[in-house]
């Protein structure tokens, strides 16, 4: 019992230091905040979250081991993906120019569409494999139980919703929004070179 809550303590805390750092994921829940589509930032948080699920059971059942031996399947997943971010940040500078109908146009956007996009541009993240076998093997024996498991994915969902959550609502605030107004333009381009940087780092990483 003592093992296992020192492995769900360990594990998770290594996932929060791990998902605060800066990435794609950011970026793309700060965007939707900021510029004034606060359910479609909330709806990414929980897209975000639910496709690390997937990544934390394929990591504990092996199956992300096999998969990264498929270098085809991890190619093509990394190209897709990261074509996917570049679509996203050239969306974001084409309309950089507009501002006030940019943010008409981003904040119109419901949870539905934040979930999927946030759903999608996790999961086609194929560094998310590396991360959890990464952290997965490092940290959790083989002999952890059932319950412990459990309780990581549970939490690590949890860590990822709370997280970009609170990202959503500090920036999609009366302040942030004012912010946006004034900077929409540089705002949306900065954001959008980072995507475009995200996706062409996936292209080129591809093995």
């Amino acid at each position: 019992m003592r093992t296992d809550l020192t492995v769900i303590l360990t594990t998770l805390t290594l996932y929060f230091a791990l998902t605060v750092s800066p990435g794609p994921n950011f970026a793309l829940v700060s965007r939707l905040a900021i510029s004034g589509s606060r359910r479609a930032a909330l709806g990414a948080s929980v897209g975000i979250a639910s496709a690390s699920i997937i990544y934390a059971v394929i990591s504990m059942t092996g199956l992300a081991v096999l998969l990264r031996e498929i270098g085809w399947f991890a190619s093509c997943v990394q190209l897709v993906g990261g074509c996917y971010l570049i679509y996203l940040g050239l969306s974001a500078w084409i309309g950089a120019g507009k501002t006030t109908a940019r943010a008409k146009l981003v904040g119109a956007q419901n949870g539905w569409y934040g979930l999927r996009t946030g759903f999608f541009v996790d999961l086609l993240n194929p560094k998310g494999i590396a991360f959890f076998v990464g952290l997965y093997a490092a940290v959790i024996p083989p002999e952890t139980a059932f319950w412990a498991k459990a309780v990581i994915v549970a939490g690590g969902f949890s860590i990822e919703a709370i997280w970009y959550g609170l990202v959503a609502m500090l920036l999609s605030t009366p302040a942030a929004r004012a912010t946006y107004v004034r900077l929409g333009r540089w705002i949306e381009r900065l954001i959008g070179t980072l995507l475009v940087g995200f996706g062409l780092r996936l292209i080129y990483d591809r093995s």
